[in-house]
């Protein structure tokens, strides 16, 4: 009877040995809002943070060894372009290889609300681009994110509902202001989505025919995503030659609609234009000190990549697709447009003029089979100079045989403004971009590097090498002041309570490989990435989960916030 005791004692002592489903150990633990790292542990129940701290005496069914390493929370994608890439492939190998488990939709247009019109263009899109067909089974912003869910998709998915998609849905392409009753619909349509959980209004005032909209009309918007506690997110009207206005007009709609704003992918693009960050930078930090919230996010490169449109005015592009090209098939229409795309203008923004050479202009997708296997990765100017004729005669050639924008890379910014606005406390990432794979459907386009390296390039480059800020601080930009900005519950930073986005990687080894040259190369030193406590990279390679939910901005009406 002398050992029952004891033996007692030791059984009550294993039964209250705490066990976890995953434990993370030995890490350097960044809780995300910017302080030093702690060595503890962390364990994870279902899709939370469970305990923080010393688990010597607990175990996990899932054990992971973080020695050396930096453990943080999943980093935020605020400018993400994947909506259509995830539905293809839900595992978002590109964006997930770097720790992205949130990505965020909506600079100007979002996938939804749409009606049928906006739904056949879609499709007309599909036509032209099989490799990436899908069904359409939604309608609304918020049935788009729950359709992503549904299907199965790795990371964490958050959307605005964009300026341009509310107006193309009452409008059409027409380039004229709204009527009374067409912006009480535009409004309600931002109502709607606001409840189904937009995180404000999202807009991109370059392109047709986003800028035919008004400073009022955006205001309109912006004071009924305000009511829910949104945001307004901009790609700003210019980031060239009219700058400065365009920021004003930022600061403009934020302190009118009484709500905060962010500026989207934060560059000074021309030569001309890159010494007008010192005015623009006091512009801000004057109306932050005033108590309006102007924030910035931007993406790691000296080159932008949108499309041939962006070279062209806005007015030719009225009606869609179809009427921009019958346009430039017009020698008289074409005429007009072209001495415009040779004139130096504050009143639109002509990418081409503010690359300053065509060799600068990098053509990268073509829908087009004999366009996309002669021209791909080739410039513009080389272009120009096998058909014989002017860049900008070439650039409308080429979507007229492309029946598409041509997606293009612009060589626009200076790498010592990069450098100088990662210094500024308030600018987060964003990658501008969709999240590939290394797969044929993918490779068959030349994409930007930033799809591949965004977010593995600032840790390396800005942080490691050029010691920009500590890695405390650059986890931090790419964690809770995103969240914070979002206003998203229980993610960006490492808590018990919150839900278990974590990263696990070696700040020394993580690095960026993608290249304008040879941009299908995934960034490498990311070792473990869980998404909602469910490990979605082991040992740096994807794991085939896919457990992303839709996170859901202040506004949400539901019942199922996550």
């Amino acid at each position: 009877m002398k050992y029952v005791l004891p033996v007692m004692l030791l059984l009550i002592f294993v039964s209250c040995k705490p066990e976890y489903d995953v434990v993370i150990r030995n890490g350097n633990v960044y809780d995300g809002l910017g302080g030093a790292p702690q060595s503890v542990d962390i364990g994870i129940n279902a899709d939370t943070i469970a305990f923080i701290g010393d688990l010597k005496g607990g175990s996990g069914k899932i054990e992971i060894d973080a020695q050396g390493k930096a453990v943080t929370p999943g980093f935020i994608n605020m400018l993400s372009w994947a909506v259509e890439s995830l539905i293809v492939d839900g595992n978002g190998e590109s964006d997930i290889r770097q720790g992205v488990t949130l990505e965020v939709f909506g600079e100007g247009m979002s996938l939804g609300p749409l009606n049928d019109a906006m739904k056949e263009d879609m499709r007309s899109g599909m036509k032209r681009n099989p490799d990436f067909a899908y069904d359409i089974d939604w309608t609304s912003l918020g049935e788009y994110l729950e359709s992503l869910e549904r299907r199965g998709i790795s990371p964490n998915v958050a959307s605005f509902v964009g300026a341009t998609s509310v107006r193309v849905h009452e409008l059409g392409y027409a380039n004229r202001p709204p009527t009374t009753e067409e912006l009480e619909r535009m409004k309600k349509l931002v109502r709607e989505a606001m409840e189904q959980g937009a995180m404000g209004v999202g807009s991109s005032l370059i392109y047709a025919p986003a800028n035919y909209a008004s400073t009022q009309e955006l205001m309109e918007l912006c004071k009924e995503a305000a009511q829910y506690g949104g945001m307004y997110i901009t790609h700003m009207r210019s980031e060239g030659n009219a700058m400065e206005q365009a920021v004003q007009e930022t600061i403009d709609i934020a302190r009118e609609a009484g709500l905060p704003a962010e500026i989207y992918h934060l560059k000074f693009s021309g030569k001309d234009n890159w010494n007008k960050i010192d005015s623009v930078v006091a512009m801000i930090d004057r109306v932050r000190k005033a108590g309006i919230r102007i924030t910035a996010d931007m993406y790691t490169y000296p080159a932008g990549a949108t499309g041939l449109d962006a070279s062209m005015p806005p007015w030719i592009q009225e009606g869609g697709l179809h009427q921009w090209i019958a346009r430039m098939k017009d020698p008289v229409i074409r005429k007009k447009a072209l001495q415009e795309m040779l004139t130096p203008t504050n009143k639109w923004e002509n990418l081409l003029r503010l690359a300053g050479d065509p060799e600068k202009v990098l053509l990268l997708e073509f829908a087009n089979d004999s366009l996309r296997k002669n021209f791909t990765g080739k410039t513009l100017g080389a272009v120009a100079k096998i058909y014989g004729k002017s860049p900008e005669e070439t650039a409308m050639d080429l979507v007229i045989t492309d029946s598409t924008r041509v997606g293009t890379a612009y060589f626009l910014m200076d790498e010592g403004n990069i450098s100088r606005q990662f210094k500024l406390p308030y600018v987060s990432l964003g990658s501008d971009a969709a999240a590939p794979a290394t797969t044929e459907r993918f490779m068959k386009g030349r994409e930007h590097p930033r799809a591949y390296g965004n977010f593995a390039r600032f840790l390396a480059k800005y942080v490691r090498e050029q010691k920009l800020m500590a890695l405390e601080e650059g986890v931090r930009r790419l964690t809770s002041l995103p969240a914070e900005n979002l206003g998203v519950k229980k993610r960006g930073r490492l808590a018990v309570g919150y839900y278990a986005d974590v990263n696990v990687f070696d700040p020394a080894l993580v690095q960026d490989h993608a290249t304008f040259e040879n941009p299908h190369q995934y960034s490498t030193g990311m070792s473990h990435v869980l998404v909602n406590g469910v490990q979605v990279l082991r040992d740096g390679e994807h794991t085939g989960a896919r457990p992303g939910r839709v996170v859901r901005g202040p506004g949400y009406r539901g019942t199922d916030q996550k």
